[in-house]
């Protein structure tokens, strides 16, 4: 794990909605320890800053790959940065998903808006091991259709279910509407043996993680991913606290049965 940043070059760049793009990165002199589904990473914007951003490609040679939306001065530099720019990359840090502790279960990974990027590298490693897993379900929700990442690669997934729905269709869409914990209903499992991956909003994260619940399968087994102020990622500055975890160290994935006492207490 690296503290301080290394240099990282763009050699891929790919746009995923008018906000959103993908960078492939590759180590310019150091590599990084890899990284685990996830897991994430400081990425610096050299003169401007750095913000933590989940690992969304795990490739089998160079570097990761990570999804920035453009919502504030660094990301939105990022957002800019072309094939041939230099970033500065630090990590791994956190916690992982843990999808090897899900073999031979049932696994519904429910994504939200651009939380479908940290959530790809980890449905990329269940459909290729298929045979590991019980019946794979990849439930999608996003605010409209301009906003749902990865929609070709969506459709590629070999899975028992894949749902898509959208909250506010445009006159193109054919899809499901509303929230995505509709799409439950459609999913294949059985939820006794079952393993569940959460990431998006928080609102969202709580909404479905209860209903997951609330249909039999054990808290301890759906596996949230939080998101909060980090700032150093070495557990020291406290900016990440959320009660008694430090999230860039205990997080950003922990159990529900750890995660929703702590959410359902209102900030002050």
């Amino acid at each position: 794990m690296s503290v301080v940043p290394v240099p990282y070059r763009v050699t891929g760049r790919r746009v995923e909605t008018r906000d959103t793009v993908t960078l492939r990165l590759d180590p310019v002199g150091e590599r990084l320890a890899p990284f685990l589904p996830g897991q994430f990473a400081m990425v610096y914007a050299f003169g401007t800053g750095e913000i933590p951003v989940s690992v969304s490609g795990i490739p089998a040679d160079g570097g990761p790959a990570h999804t920035i939306r453009a919502v504030g001065a660094v990301s939105d530099a990022l957002c800019r940065k072309r094939v041939g720019d230099t970033v500065g990359l630090r990590g791994p840090f956190g916690t992982g998903w843990e999808l090897e502790k899900a073999r031979g279960r049932d696994l519904v990974v429910v994504a939200g808006g651009i939380g479908l990027a940290p959530l790809r590298p980890l449905i990329r490693r269940a459909v290729a091991g298929p045979r590991s897993y019980g019946r794979i379900n990849v439930l999608v929700g996003a605010r409209t259709p301009a906003d749902l990442v990865s929609r070709a690669e969506t459709r590629q997934w070999v899975t028992a279910y894949t749902g898509v729905t959208v909250d506010h269709p445009d006159g193109d869409w054919c899809g499901e509407i509303g929230l995505v914990t509709r799409l439950l209903d459609g999913a294949q499992f059985e939820p006794g043996r079952t393993t569940a991956f959460v990431c998006g909003p928080e609102p969202m994260i709580r909404a479905t993680a209860r209903d997951l619940v609330h249909r039999g399968v054990p808290a301890a087994r759906v596996r949230v991913s939080l998101e909060r102020n980090m700032r150093c990622a070495t557990a020291h500055c406290g900016h990440c606290q959320l009660g008694p975890v430090l999230l860039c160290r205990d997080g950003p994935v922990i159990g529900f049965d750890r995660a929703e006492p702590l959410l359902r207490t209102r900030e002050l």
